[in-house]
């Protein structure tokens, strides 16, 4: 009897499906944010893509991280890097923002040393949501499509509720609702998001170290959050629950497995961000979290196919 136990858990394999995201596309690989990355993550059989977006002067979903273009990406139509600050995405249409070319990084940057590997795509332009809807393969993709507002920089993005309409309104005319999360650092586009388009799903992001650091433990009430840590016993998973969330994706470097079960008690879903060497993807795999973010969709899938994990 044991025996054909254990033969039958051999053919039907694991029931574990994982929700594994290309982060940017596949930023280790091509130029983030771009349709030759997104093009690759498909390739590489991951389940979401994972991507950034701003809305231009007249309207345009654009995919992109920053509010401003990126000196370390961005040439300008002359051919020359461009100069810091860059000029805000909202103050470009997409016509001009499609003059610049964001298919390398500039060489001898920070960011350049970090993805020596990347492949450069020169003459490659900032895409539209609508593009990558549009490629091969992205018909059974989902999206998880992170909002570029900051509380911090109010002035260089619509605000929250016109950012979230101008969003939403692109998912619908795309109809990519049933396939497509929103998720932030700044809670109040989900916020906005929840309550005027409920049947979305979102995704509430967290870190809690750094500069960048948006948890605030400690610090009183957080601009990204609008809650105070220490009115939720300084859990952030039951910080993400009191906000109405179902989906928490932390930097993985603030997880370990407590954390992870805790989350799962509370009915979240775990996705954290963004885990790129090997041995970190074993971890948070063995810790049991629901998905991942990773700029190197290609290495996560081999692992994943290792452990018999079906990615969903």
């Amino acid at each position: 009897m044991l025996r054909s136990i254990l033969l039958l858990c051999a053919v039907a394999g694991p029931a574990w499906a994982f929700d594994l995201q290309g982060h940017r596309g596949a930023r280790g690989l091509e130029p983030e944010n771009t349709l030759p990355a997104f093009a690759r993550a498909i390739a590489a059989g991951v389940s979401t893509l994972e991507l950034d977006v701003g809305v231009t002067n007249d309207g345009a979903i654009v995919v992109a991280h920053d509010r401003r273009l990126n000196p370390d990406i961005t040439r300008g139509p002359d051919g020359a890097w461009i100069k810091a600050p860059g000029a805000r995405l909202r103050d470009l249409s997409l016509v001009e923002i499609k003059r610049y070319d964001v298919g390398a990084i500039k060489p001898g940057t920070d960011y350049a040393r970090s993805f020596a590997g990347q492949t450069p795509r020169p003459g490659t332009a900032m895409p539209t949501l609508a593009e990558i809807a549009g490629l091969p393969g992205a018909g059974t993709m989902r999206f998880n499509i992170e909002t570029k507002t900051s509380p911090l920089a109010a002035d260089e993005t619509l605000a929250p509720e016109a950012f979230v309409r101008a969003l939403v309104d692109e998912i619908r005319r795309l109809d990519l609702g049933a396939r497509a999360t929103i998720q932030s650092f700044d809670w109040r586009t989900l916020a906005v998001a929840a309550r005027t388009a409920p049947d979305i799903a979102r995704a509430y992001l967290t870190t809690e170290r750094g500069a960048n650091e948006t948890v605030f433990k400690g610090k009183g009430i957080s601009p990204w959050t609008g809650l105070d840590a220490a009115a939720h016993g300084n859990s952030t998973p039951r910080l993400v629950a009191a906000a109405g969330g179902r989906i928490w994706s932390p930097n993985f470097r603030d997880l370990d497995a407590d954390i992870v079960r805790e989350a799962r008690s509370l009915g979240l879903a775990v996705i954290p961000w963004t885990v790129n060497e090997a041995a970190d993807i074993e971890r948070v795999i063995g810790w049991g979290v629901d998905g991942l973010i990773t700029d190197y969709p290609d290495r996560a899938k081999s692992i994943l196919d290792a452990k018999g994990i079906a990615v969903r």
